[in-house]
């Protein structure tokens, strides 16, 4: 019965990344919910442009989106199929360039059968670093207009964190993107941040206007660095 979402208003500009930040129970995943009618308002509303989500019909609203979350999930069928999801219409020339982009193709030569090679339930063959790229590699093919990134590479080890982050900076070039991010490291060079507190934005700015008003992100920038 307590309210998730208080208040909550933003814009995140088109063609911008727009990062969320705050402590878990914020309200950050819930917006995602939101935008992607995962669940509906009791009051206000979420826009795509000038048009309320609630507006659209669910399988065009859904087609505005990729999103690429902590847990990759995979099929246990091969690489090939886990990216191309039934789409006939994907060129060889076109794989390769998303495989690429995605730093698919680093891992590739390591697979005893390439992009044939089975992952397994869930993708157990492949490791975190792996399964992630491939989860980018699919929004890369999907190509829509506004990317939603939920904790994308928090567990990941330092090494696969650098090679996937690189591919999602590649990802969100002249997309809409909106990034869940615990590690204020990885949103740096965002547009905007927003700042949320018990469902509440309490502050908005770039990195550098954030940690001039020395406010919570300032705090919580200040303790991640002595950590």
């Amino acid at each position: 019965d307590t309210p998730v979402l208080r208040g909550t208003s933003f814009s995140a500009p088109a063609g911008k990344t727009t990062a969320l930040v705050g402590p878990s129970g914020a309200g950050k995943s819930t917006i995602f919910n939101v935008l992607t009618r995962l669940t509906d308002p009791q009051d206000g509303a979420a826009r795509v442009g000038d048009i309320a989500v609630s507006d659209i019909a669910l399988s065009e609203l859904r087609d505005l989106f990729s999103v690429v979350s902590q847990d990759a999930l995979l099929f246990d069928e091969t690489l090939r199929e886990n990216i191309l999801l039934g789409r006939e219409d994907v060129s060889e020339d076109q794989l390769r360039q998303v495989l690429d982009a995605a730093h698919v193709s680093d891992f590739l030569p390591q697979l005893p059968n390439g992009l044939d090679t089975a992952v397994g339930p869930r993708g157990s063959a492949l490791s975190g670093g792996q399964r992630q790229r491939v989860a980018i590699a699919r929004a890369l093919l999907r190509d829509t207009p506004v990317l939603l990134l939920d904790e994308a590479t928090s567990a990941l080890d330092a090494q696969s964190e650098a090679v996937v982050q690189a591919a999602l900076e590649r990802l969100s070039i002249g997309r809409t993107t909106l990034v869940i991010a615990h590690r204020l490291s990885t949103i740096r060079n965002s547009d905007q941040i927003i700042v949320m507190e018990a469902g509440k934005v309490v502050e908005t700015g770039s990195h550098d206007e954030l940690i001039a008003q020395n406010k919570t992100y300032a705090s919580l920038h200040r303790l991640q660095s002595e950590a």
